[in-house]
């Protein structure tokens, strides 16, 4: 937990709470995380309306843009804004033609809760795209992902305060957590630390992405707009997602916590030696 008087995280404020601990009734405050609905706006036209957590938001419009297929490169986004309002925050864009004309195209309007990745696409195909295949980078050490996890959760500050947010992490070959991004939605977590890894021009090789939730097909898809060759999850994958990575050729592991893990697609990226 973080003291009282420690600085306010971004993404959290405080609020009265009433406390029930060994029997006995308190009065105090807590931290709280924060849940805004946020729209992405292209050019003046908006695309998205997502309730996510109001930090790196940033990167989340990049990520966002990324991972979905919206921009081909970080120079497709030419600037960003974020302008609060009575009803939350706009992310104001102007991105490349290009980059309009294809959202244009695809008319399609998202509005997204935490819990769901797929709000608002208009057809099947849009749902199940293929996904990139994703260049093989370093053999990682199974013991690796079990320093990752560690790590990662060492850092992911607002879910120390609130408990209350995902968190998806870039981590080292040797498994140290490099760059961490947290949100109340996991798919807007791992958007904000793609959009994080474009900006830290990141090479996606030299590594894997670790998050805190299930691996989803959509979590496997953002991941691979990345580049990542290995997704690690805390949780358990959907047997799409288990497909998507084998298409992909990403190594897709889940179940990671401490030493113990499960390889679902493409094992042979995974470096099982003892002692490793």
């Amino acid at each position: 937990m973080i003291a009282d008087d420690a600085p306010l995280p971004a993404g959290a404020r405080r609020a009265a709470v009433v406390r029930l601990r060994d029997g006995r009734r308190s009065e105090s405050t807590d931290w709280i995380t924060e849940e805004v609905p946020v729209a992405l706006e292209f050019n003046g036209i908006a695309h998205a309306v997502m309730l996510a957590t109001p930090a790196d938001l940033e990167d989340f419009a990049l990520g966002f843009g990324l991972s979905e297929g919206i921009f081909d490169a970080p120079s497709d986004l030419h600037d960003c804004e974020v302008e609060p309002s009575a009803d939350g925050l706009t992310v104001h864009m102007e991105v490349s033609a290009r980059s309009f004309a294809r959202l244009k195209l695809r008319r399609r309007t998202l509005a997204g809760r935490t819990g769901c990745g797929l709000c608002g696409v208009e057809s099947l195909a849009q749902a199940l795209r293929p996904p990139p295949v994703v260049s093989a980078g370093d053999a990682i050490a199974c013991a690796a992902i079990g320093r990752a996890m560690d790590t990662m959760r060492e850092r992911q500050r607002l879910c120390r305060a609130t408990g209350a947010t995902h968190a998806a992490a870039w981590c080292a070959s040797d498994g140290a957590a490099r760059i961490v991004r947290e949100d109340v939605g996991r798919h807007n977590a791992l958007d904000k630390l793609v959009g994080a890894m474009a900006r830290a021009d990141v090479d996606p090789r030299r590594g894997f992405v670790a998050v805190t939730s299930r691996a989803s097909v959509e979590m496997v898809q953002k991941a691979a707009a990345a580049g990542a060759p290995l997704l690690a999850a805390v949780s358990a994958p959907t047997l799409l997602a288990i497909e998507t990575a084998e298409r992909a050729g990403m190594c897709l592991v889940g179940m990671a916590r401490q030493c113990n893990l499960v390889a679902y697609a493409h094992p042979e990226h995974l470096s099982f030696a003892t002692g490793d």
